[in-house]
């Protein structure tokens, strides 16, 4: 049967383009491959499409291949920057987009793609203007029609609506943006119709954009929040020259954020300014000329909202339509946003493991079931299309408040859409195929292609019924995820993507399997797919340890039973089982290890698997029991003749015994600053640059403390987050830092590789190219490796400008790395991160810092922009890496 081909836009101009590039990401993963063929459209920052090279799909964010490298003017302070800040002409443009792909006129669409799938976010890709253009071109597209997206961006027109339809509200202002910047006494008014504490928000942005809470009376707070709504900013000269000049790279750097601040270009008065470059010289100069400087982004809003902040539960409610049951709006079960008074703000939004989501609300079944029907009130309202996703609070008072709806849900991973769906037992691949279909449906009755549209439903409906057939026959894998390290919640980011790629494949069965317990007690458990979608490792361990279905979770899954068991198979979601090492033998063709730090990496469950004859993923157990520990991988490779920065080891008995003296013997062997690091954890966890007596004692009080909780004193030494994770451990790891020393270039590296058997049976090595990591701060941080838009990584690394030079930097590194895989006996695949110093006559160093034998398999991990520079998608990768493992298994048990 001939594939359907689907366009997945993504990218866009908005300021949650990022966010958009990673649902696209996803999307693209998850079509499922024998149904569909996905084709990526991606939108930049002036809107032009693009059918991009697959491989850039991978990137982690959308500065790390747009605009490209040779188009990129110097940056004196390592500004990142999107494509709107080289305001470049028609002609450079041109040649910037046919770097990326193949630019792509409007009419072009049908000849490439069959329909749309849209994963554009806020103005230009929620607002109609899209949907407007591709039915000018008679193509179906998911989600909303061009009148509801108008009302679903606008959050002023929404309000107006749902006011004449007497949907509750708080006191609320709809104030314009000239207005809001030059109304004097705007501050009272709100105090005297809103009051406190208050919220104030952007007409027309998600993902909690330019939003501000303020709790208390303050004028300048008040006046800071108008600024950062309407994309505005102040900058006081006589605050900036006390800045010293990292500080002040720093200071521009968030500011111009489309994320956290107001974007770029700018307009300073008279003065158009498009790079972060120009923006840093024009404070320099107008510094002694002006005592305040005002910026205004040309990509604000026309308006803004101030409203009373709501006290009780807040929520969001997917809503579907059941073409299944006449097309009728049904709400999937609210989930609940655990977050006290804080912002459900932009990184705990995305960043796994940074906030709790409660599904369904933790409410009695009446007010579940009254957000629903509100829920789905406010969809008719608005006329919405197939799918949408309403946010809103569950208020003290016992009303419900509706204050958001979106006619494009984020599709992150760890997104509500994917979440919501699991509780009807709908993985990713088979919610997405479910929008399509339903989205059709719609398009059927709306368009002026009905006899199309009803090819296509045909074709995937022929489909469903094969797929669920055929899955019995492919090979069974299980994935492990889970854990009890500090690295547990990104193992179930790896895991899930492990899972979800291999869902998708035309070969593979894959069943997520979570690991909990102690280092005692090793425990494992069949996730049922509900479970596998929640937020973080502790809330999946919580409910697998005490599994229960909430009451109105299985009445939602009978209303919505068709459903699932078209999709699935299935009758019903299953519930957790747990299962004994035998079990991996039994039941499954292999295993995927997709943990991090112990147990996972350390060789353990490799010994076990090696034990039962069971194909697994990663390196065999006595290499992994070296890698694991950061002070034995680097002692061996520097025993070997290997460069590692000079280390000691550090345990918790000697601290204890004497912590002056532990810290001057210290001292005596390192200069400050020195690094301070767990000996066996990854993902940067608690890594720390460490620069006087203080911050290195308060380091050791928190890694080798008793209790649970952090000691609150030393985690402020150490500028903690309250959200940061920081390990209890028996020993820790102490590094010179790693310089440039006489080096005319010097970066951080990380770079993959992967293991074959070649004619002969010998273990053959392919080193991939380094991607160049750059950190905003001192060490790489977490949500720089692993956020979507946070890090920028450089594939291949810039080792040098000229080719040749570039190629011989290249080729001496992956030389010096693939001599210490070979020492190390890593194999299937791995990741090593190292220090890169060229001289003068490109003499070249490498400088290694840790080795990872099972390297985090996230969707915008660097390991697949390096593989794709190969011809390998993800999946490929993945798929070798299994068939690795099954010919070793084969070779070691002949």
């Amino acid at each position: 049967m001939k594939k359907i081909r689907v366009g997945i836009f993504f990218g866009g101009r908005s300021k949650e383009r990022e966010v958009s590039f990673a649902g696209g990401r996803t999307v693209f993963d998850n079509l499922d491959k024998s149904l569909f063929v996905p084709v990526p459209v991606f939108v930049d920052g002036q809107g032009n499409f693009v059918l991009l090279s697959w491989d850039l799909i991978y990137k982690g964010s959308i500065r790390d291949f747009f605009p490209p490298e040779d188009a990129l003017p110097p940056t004196e302070h390592g500004f990142q920057v999107y494509s709107e800040s080289l305001n470049a002409d028609a002609e450079t443009q041109q040649k910037m987009l046919q770097s990326i792909g193949r630019p792509l006129e409007p009419s072009a669409f049908k000849s490439l793609f069959d329909l749309a799938f849209l994963c554009l976010h806020g103005p230009y890709g929620e607002d109609g203007k899209l949907q407007g253009l591709l039915e000018y071109y008679d193509i179906p597209y998911t989600g909303s029609g061009i009148l509801p997206s108008c009302f679903g961006i606008d959050k002023t027109i929404q309000h107006a609506f749902m006011h004449q339809a007497r949907f509750n509200s708080p006191p609320r202002m709809t104030v314009a943006r000239k207005e809001a910047l030059n109304d004097s006494m705007l501050f009272r008014k709100a105090e005297n119709s809103v009051g406190f504490p208050m919220v104030i928000k952007p007409a027309s942005q998600g993902s909690s954009i330019g939003v501000s809470i303020l709790q208390k009376k303050d004028g300048n707070a008040f006046r800071e929040a108008i600024l950062k709504s309407l994309f505005c900013a102040e900058i006081k000269t006589a605050e900036w020259k006390q800045k010293t000049r990292t500080e002040k790279a720093q200071f521009i750097r968030r500011l111009f954020d489309i994320r956290e601040g107001i974007g770029l270009p700018v307009m300073e008065g008279e003065t158009l300014l498009h790079h972060p470059e120009a923006v840093y010289r024009h404070v320099e100069e107008q510094a002694d000329k002006k005592e305040l400087l005002f910026f205004e982004s040309l990509d604000a809003d026309h308006g803004l909202l101030i409203e009373s902040f709501i006290s009780g539960k807040e929520f969001s409610c997917i809503v579907i339509e059941n073409y299944l049951d006449g097309l009728k709006p049904v709400a999937l079960p609210p989930t609940e946003i655990i977050k006290g008074q804080k912002l459900f703000d932009y990184r705990s939004k995305y960043l796994p493991g940074l906030s709790r989501k409660i599904t369904p609300i933790d409410l009695p079944a009446d007010a579940i079931e009254k957000i629903r029907e509100e829920c789905c009130r406010l969809y008719q309202l608005f006329g919405f299309d197939a799918y949408a996703r309403i946010d809103g609070f569950y208020g003290d008072d016992g009303k419900v408040y509706l204050n958001d709806p979106n006619t494009t849900s984020g599709m992150m991973p760890s997104s509500f859409f994917f979440h919501q769906a699991a509780e009807i037992g709908l993985n990713p691949s088979q919610f997405l195929s479910f929008i399509i279909r339903v989205s059709l449906e719609k398009r059927k009755i709306k368009s002026q292609q009905p006899f199309f549209c009803a090819s296509l439903i045909d074709q995937i409906d022929k489909a469903l019924e094969e797929g669920n057939r055929e899955r019995a026959q492919k090979k069974k894998v299980a994935v492990i995820l889970g854990g009890y390290s500090s690295e547990r919640h990104i193992s179930v980011e790896s895991g899930r993507n492990i899972y979800e790629k291999l869902f998708s494949s035309e070969e593979y069965s894959p069943t997520p399997v979570f690991l909990t317990g102690s280092a005692h007690k090793n425990r494992f458990f069949i996730l049922p797919v509900n479970l596998l979608l929640k937020d973080n490792a502790d809330d999946i361990r919580d409910k697998v340890l005490s599994y229960s279905r909430h009451p109105y979770l299985e009445e939602i899954g009978r209303e919505l039973s068709a459903i699932t068991r078209t999709y699935t198979g299935k009758q019903e979601l299953p519930k957790p089982v747990e299962i004994s090492f035998m079990a991996f033998r039994d039941e499954f063709d292999a295993v995927f290890i997709a943990l991090h730090g112990r147990p996972g990496e350390d060789g353990t469950l490799q010994a076990v698997m090696e034990k039962l004859q069971v194909p697994y993923n990663g390196s065999p157990s006595e290499s992994s029991a070296i890698t694991i520990n950061k002070y034995k991988t680097n002692e061996l490779l520097m025993q070997n003749g290997f460069l590692c920065a000079s280390h000691r080891l550090v345990s918790a008995g000697e601290f204890r015994a004497g912590s002056q003296a532990c810290m001057e013997s210290i001292e005596a062997a390192f200069s400050y600053p020195f690094i301070a690091k767990p000996v066996d954890d990854g993902c940067s966890s608690a890594v720390k640059k460490i620069r006087n007596r203080e911050e290195l004692e308060a380091f050791a009080t928190l890694m080798f403390r008793e209790e649970e909780t952090p000691d609150a004193g030393a985690s402020q030494i150490l500028h903690i987050k309250s959200s940061e994770e920081f390990p209890r451990k028996r020993e820790m790891l102490i590094e010179s830092l790693i310089t440039a020393e006489k080096a005319v270039h010097f970066l951080e590296i990380t770079i993959g590789l992967m293991t074959s058997y070649d004619e002969n049976g010998k273990l053959a090595y392919k080193i991939f190219e380094a991607s160049e990591a750059l950190a905003g701060g001192e060490v790489l941080s977490l949500e720089e490796k692993f956020l979507a838009g946070e890090g920028q990584n450089i594939t291949p690394a810039r080792y040098a400008s000229h080719p040749d030079v570039r190629k011989s930097v290249s080729e001496a590194v992956k030389t010096e790395i693939l001599k210490a895989a070979q020492l190390l006996n890593l194999q299937g695949y791995a990741r090593i991160d190292a220090f890169v110093r060229i001289f003068e006559n490109n003499r070249t160093e490498v400088v290694f810092i840790e080795v990872n034998s099972l390297p985090g398999m996230t969707p915008a991990t660097c390991i697949f922009h390096q593989t794709a520079l190969e011809g390998m998608t993800p999946l490929n990768f993945i798929d070798h890496i299994l068939r690795f493992g099954m010919e070793r298994k084969n070779r070691n048990a002949s």
